[in-house]
């Protein structure tokens, strides 16, 4: 039977774990009452061995023990249950409820232990109270703002049916629709500030909204300067921009819509459409000063509602969890109360349960109502009145883990592993292709492992679809799959060779297993993985396209694994000039190399990775206005000279580029050390009470961060071997070079890890479980 602790820490939210019920401390505290029991029954049985040198004043105090248990009318009833009294008083503010204190009624064998624990747990039902009382305004208050806006969108809906309708001639002579008369003014594009923290903490991904033009229709005419003033980004720090469309009124009221900047086309589309309203309206007469009719445009309204039920489905997802902190708390109460009670003997469970089930975060059913209200909306807009199709979006069910994974994981290694020994046998030289790739691959099935095992919510943190996500086993078998396919092609073509086939034929062989894979990831089918491929792809466009892309955690994520497959990127290049020059025809091996566009191009292929991620630094900069990211774009501009210097090095070799090499590559190891162990592991605390480590730890050993720190710096200071020379005998320069880059690989393995890791831990400490989606529509002030 599973201990009740693991079941607890299995089930908890891992970013509210700081809040929940410090079950592990109150076990602790005893722990000690149990021990000072054991050691005081065992001073009375030796006093009880020992010769009875007052036999009067013990039979004196037995008279008196039951002369106080009679009185005047009878013996006295006690009342055995009366143990503790827990008094309740008012907090200094409401935001923090009512306190809760105990007082011991009956003396304790061990007062001071006794006292201790119950100071503790009065300390933990105070903060559950606190804690849930805060969530609970939180998710109230998004829920009433979340009606607000399905109101105001069901009403433009309406508009948008009656306008479809009655066309465009009878929707100007219409004076009874307010729901689509406004009055056209422009706001400036950063928004409002509370909405504008939320979007700085979320980001929607391109499978929860659509691109879309922000075009009205009719168009009132505006000034030059105006428009300038509408197109001069003003900057707050902190504030993410978006860029609002015209305002239409609804309820009375004055509503925008705001358009987060996340892609290239709402970018573009927003600023093509200022640009072009100013040029239409320069030429406009007709409009009057009260302003005209607004068009409301569909796809508006289609990425509106997008919004909003992304918004709904993440509400109901942190009620969800609010649910869970309330029955985990609950039940850790009862659990520790029961070991109180069959340690001390006494009946405390009773007395103090009444207390925590009439406390706030037990007597309030505000959440519950809300859920309720949430699946109502939910199923009557978003699902047409289907529950089922309703649940489909609000509880989403994980795919149950098969054993045919696993069996198929052991035998594709099996094959591997056999293939691999028989291709060694034929080979006298080791250079795969894919051989760097499918090791981040796995080193990345291994990450996932480790997060589940210390309850890392990466999920969360990359934002993946909890039904569509890649398991740990689901990367191995990718990972053996692919490495068996390629080996066992790789076996066929030294056969080949071997058995007099035509060389120019069987050369062609590794490239058209290069094509199918490409074609296996563009594959538009429902196969094979398809969701993670899709997003792979959409992951890679981001990257390639930065800074014109919002960027987002795995959008960072990936293109830092990029800057670790350098080497494998270089052999991509020689391997696409290989073939498309018709080298493997002729034999040719060194064409590319003689080839001045292609020394060019490896330049340009050297320099990318690190180009990207300073880019999307730069783009991070522009949206938040943190310094920081301009401190982390330093990093990878060291690095893009450094990679340079290394590759002037290799095609001149003169004691003048071996000494920049020496310089840059010692400038950009410093600054990515420190960055690696400050910024992304979050380590090297001075005033830490871990001594040279963070205060809070994923992991119970601490030599595993140290061992992993000194790793980092060797496996950083590989470039020493460009430097250095150094070559093993016998050995060709090309698996030298595989031997380094794969130790880059793994030691971007170990950052990964140790980066989602501190990630994971920034959450916990702000408590953020869900997403915060922006909401499209907000007032606009009639001065505005």
């Amino acid at each position: 039977m599973v201990k009740f602790s693991k079941q607890f820490e299995g089930q908890l939210v891992p970013e509210w774990k700081e809040a929940f019920v410090d079950y592990w401390q109150l076990k602790k505290d005893l722990k000690k009452i149990h021990l000072l029991n054991i050691t005081n029954k065992n001073n009375n049985n030796n006093n009880n061995n020992s010769p009875n040198k007052h036999p009067n004043s013990s039979l004196s105090n037995t008279l008196l023990t039951s002369l106080k248990n009679f009185s005047l009318f009878g013996p006295q009833r006690k009342d055995h249950h009366e143990v503790i009294h827990v008094h309740k008083k008012l907090a200094t503010s409401a935001s923090k409820g009512d306190v809760y204190e105990t007082e011991l009624l009956e003396q304790f064998a061990d007062t001071d232990a006794a006292k201790e624990f119950f100071n503790c747990l009065d300390l933990q039902l105070n903060k559950v109270n606190q804690f849930y009382k805060g969530k609970e305004k939180e998710f109230l208050e998004r829920g009433e703002s979340l009606k607000k806006q399905m109101e105001i969108l069901v009403e433009a809906k309406t508009a948008f049916k009656q306008q479809r309708g009655k066309g465009a001639s009878s929707l100007q002579d219409s004076k009874e629709d307010a729901s689509i008369s406004c009055t056209i003014s422009r706001e400036e594009s950063i928004g409002d500030r509370a909405e504008q923290e939320q979007l700085q903490d979320n980001n929607i991904t391109d499978d929860q909204v659509e691109k879309n033009d922000v075009s009205y229709g009719d168009i009132c005419s505006r000034s030059s300067d105006e428009l300038g003033k509408s197109m001069g980004i003003k900057r707050e720090d902190s504030k993410l921009r978006t860029l609002s469309g015209q305002v239409f009124s609804c309820q009375g009221k004055n509503f925008g819509i705001n358009i987060p900047l996340t892609t290239p086309s709402r970018t573009f589309s927003a600023i093509s459409y200022l640009v072009w309203e100013d040029l239409v309206n320069q030429n406009s007469k007709k409009c009057t000063p009260e302003g005209s009719k607004l068009r409301i445009n569909k796809t508006k309204l289609h990425h509106a509602e997008k919004m909003i039920k992304g918004a709904f489905v993440e509400l109901y997802k942190g009620l969800g969890y609010l649910k869970t902190y309330r029955n985990l708390n609950m039940l850790a109460f009862i659990k520790i109360l029961k070991k109180f009670d069959k340690v001390t003997g006494k009946q405390v469970l009773p007395i103090y349960l009444k207390v925590v089930e009439s406390s706030y975060f037990n007597s309030s059913d505000k959440v519950i109502n809300l859920a309720d209200e949430v699946e109502e909306l939910f199923i009557k807009h978003f699902a047409d009145e289907d529950r089922r199709k309703a649940m489909k979006y609000l509880k989403p069910r994980q795919h149950k883990e098969s054993h045919s994974v696993t069996f198929f994981i052991g035998l594709f290694t099996g094959c591997f592993i056999a293939l691999f020994t028989g291709y060694v046998i034929m080979a006298h030289i080791l250079g795969f292709m894919f051989s760097l790739l499918f090791l981040h691959f796995f080193l990345y099935g291994c990450n996932i492992f480790a997060w589940r095992k210390t309850r890392i919510n990466y999920s969360f943190i990359f934002e993946l679809a909890p039904t569509k996500e890649l398991k740990y086993r689901d990367v191995f078998l990718i990972c053996t799959t692919s490495m068996t396919v390629v080996v066992g092609v790789m076996f066929v073509h030294l056969s080949f060779l071997t058995k007099g086939y035509s060389y120019t034929q069987v050369q062609a062989i590794p490239g058209l297993l290069l094509l199918a894979f490409l074609l296996l990831l563009l594959c538009p089918f429902n196969i094979i993985y398809r969701s993670s491929r899709y997003r792979f792809l959409c992951v890679i466009r981001n990257i390639i396209l930065s800074p014109l892309y919002k960027v987002v955690m795995l959008d960072f994520f990936m293109a830092d694994q990029l800057c670790s497959q350098v080497p494998m990127l270089r052999n991509l290049e020689y391997v696409a000039c290989y073939y498309i020059t018709g080298s493997y025809k002729t034999q040719d091996y060194l064409y590319c190399m003689r080839a001045k566009h292609y020394r060019d191009l490896a330049y340009a292929v050297s320099f990318l990775p690190y180009y990207w991620r300073a880019m999307q630094c730069a783009r991070r900069w522009f949206d938040e206005g943190q310094k920081n990211h301009l401190v982390n774009l330093g990093k990878y501009v060291s690095a893009m000279l450094a990679a340079g210097t290394k590759v002037a090095y290799e095609k001149e070799k003169t004691a003048g580029w071996l000494c920049l090499v020496v310089v840059m590559s010692s400038v950009a190891t410093m600054y990515q050390l420190y960055w690696d162990f400050v910024k992304d592991w979050g380590l090297l605390q001075m005033n830490s009470k871990n001594p040279w480590l963070r205060n809070e730890l994923m992991l119970r050993r601490k030599i595993i961060y140290y061992f992993s720190m000194g790793l980092n710096l060797i496996l950083r200071l590989a470039w020493l071997q460009t430097v250095l020379h150094s070559s093993f005998e016998h050995v060709d320069y090309r698996v030298t070079g595989l031997f380094l880059a794969a130790l880059e690989v793994i030691r971007r393995g170990l950052w990964n890890f140790f980066r989602l890791e501190n990630e994971h831990l920034n959450n916990q400490g702000k408590f953020r479980a869900v997403k915060t989606v922006p909401l499209p529509f907000h007032e606009v002030d009639e001065q505005d």
